[in-house]
């Protein structure tokens, strides 16, 4: 079967960002900015972007495009013979359904929030009206699973039209509306009277409260940030790479996608905190801010009604972009492992997916009595630990030792095929860095992960 192709370069950058920019940009980042003292950790959280992200984005990229597979078989294709690699495309195989597993869920969230924004159903609440919504919602799982399942049919059905007439036609759309939409919504925060307090929280670096929040805990939640960011470590990325050609070198490309993923995650801040600071909000409210924190402050607002019912289609494209590029890569395994059409792919993993987010959803509710990871704490929370906390750092680690050991693919082959192509080449002096420096790195995050986890 002849490897489909993206029709323009745009469109694979697009994509590729489309991945990378989801929930961790518009919900994630300005939540942990909150919490970890505004610009300065901006500044420390684009210093990890540089160092961590862009290196491993690459040899994804690379080995995606020169075994012209997914993760499912892409080790299989490049691992010298004899050698075992191959063996982690069943954790790249897990993290992409896993992810999938939860993202799906806070998919339908969105989706139904940007229904009640647009038909005015937050008008007139006060408070804790708003936050009571969010409260029933938790209660109701028919509506969530409704939820769920009408942006994973939708996303799917966009997958089914194959790679040039769905997955990049429909993506461009969004990522370009996504971006003018956020645009818009920045240039209305940053106007509202008393927005200058939450410009110059999110603008002004002040490192006295890196010192309050603990220098090594901001430091790892930029760190872990930027690994959810660009979804590394589980071949989501790796699969656009298989799509391209090589007329341009990956390393340019890559800096292209890290770019506009940084982007959206910094107009995402210059929506929320201006907003929050203008009606006097805490920027630091955990991921209560989306669903409690703005739905109020669009109430309180002028037109709040329009302006919410926008944002949330922003969130709603976040998550999507997401969703439907992961939603490539799981139906590219099924393909790649047996050869099925992609229209049976589609059938098959539309009810697997259903099935597996079951658990998380009524983790809020049916379920809400399995706690795995200690007391208060959620099935989607046990899933998210699983995927951030151990399939990407381990699953970057595997990437990295791959593209550099002799006993991978080697260094030699991952330049020249990183490096093929016009544009900016991988550099020759970052060699030791990524074969003993950034390794160590990726496992202390790894370690750093489990330490945080259980001495809370």
């Amino acid at each position: 079967m002849k490897r489909e192709k993206f029709g323009s370069r745009l469109g694979f950058i697009l994509i590729s960002a489309g991945c990378a920019i989801g929930l961790g940009n518009v919900w994630r980042f300005p939540y942990i900015t909150g919490a970890y003292g505004g610009a300065a950790f901006v500044l420390i959280y684009l210093f990890f972007l540089l160092v961590l992200g862009l290196p491993i984005m690459v040899m994804e990229f690379a080995v995606g495009r020169a075994s012209q597979k997914s993760a499912a078989l892409s080790f299989d294709k490049l691992e010298p013979e004899g050698t075992k690699w191959h063996w982690y495309k069943y954790g790249a195989m897990a993290g992409n359904y896993l992810l999938m597993m939860f993202y799906t869920t806070i998919g339908g969230w969105m989706f139904l929030y940007f229904v009640k924004m647009a038909v005015g159903k937050f008008e007139g609440l006060d408070a804790e009206g708003v936050a009571g919504e969010f409260g029933a919602l938790m209660g109701q799982p028919g509506l969530m699973a409704l939820c769920m399942v009408i942006v994973v049919a939708a996303c799917f059905a966009i997958c089914s039209r194959g790679l040039q007439k769905g997955v990049e036609k429909i993506t461009k759309a969004m990522m370009v509306l996504l971006l003018v939409l956020m645009i818009v919504l920045a240039v209305r925060s940053a106007t509202l009277p008393g927005a200058g307090e939450g410009l110059k929280f999110y603008l002004l670096p002040d490192f006295s409260k890196i010192k309050e929040a603990g220098l090594m805990e901001v430091v790892f939640a930029a760190m872990g940030q930027s690994f959810f960011t660009l979804s590394l470590g589980i071949g989501a990325i790796a699969i656009f790479g298989s799509y391209i050609n090589k007329s341009r070198s990956l390393t340019g490309e890559a800096i292209c996608i890290t770019a506009l993923d940084t982007c959206v995650a910094l107009i995402a801040g210059l929506v929320i905190f201006p907003a929050c600071f203008a009606f006097g909000v805490n920027p630091d409210s955990g991921p209560n801010l989306i669903f409690i924190t703005l739905p109020n402050i669009f109430n309180a607002m002028g037109g709040g009604r329009i302006w919410g019912s926008l944002f949330f289609l922003c969130m709603m494209f976040a998550a999507a972009s997401t969703i439907i590029a992961v939603f490539e890569n799981i139906l590219s395994f099924a393909m790649d492992l047996t050869g099925c059409s992609r229209q049976k792919a589609v059938l098959c993993n539309l009810a697997a997916i259903i099935i597996l987010s079951l658990p998380c959803l009524l983790g809020f509710n049916v379920l809400s009595g399995v706690q795995l990871l200690g007391e208060g704490s959620t099935i989607l929370d046990f899933e998210d630990f699983i995927v951030s906390n151990n399939l990407l750092p381990l699953g970057s680690l595997v990437y990295l030792l791959f593209c550099t050991s002799r006993y991978g693919w080697g260094w030699k082959r991952f330049t020249e095929e990183a490096n093929s192509g016009e544009g900016i080449k991988f550099p020759k002096w970052a060699r030791v860095y990524v074969s003993y420096i950034l390794p160590l790195i990726v496992l202390f995050i790894f370690v750093q992960g489990y330490w945080s986890m259980f001495n809370k």
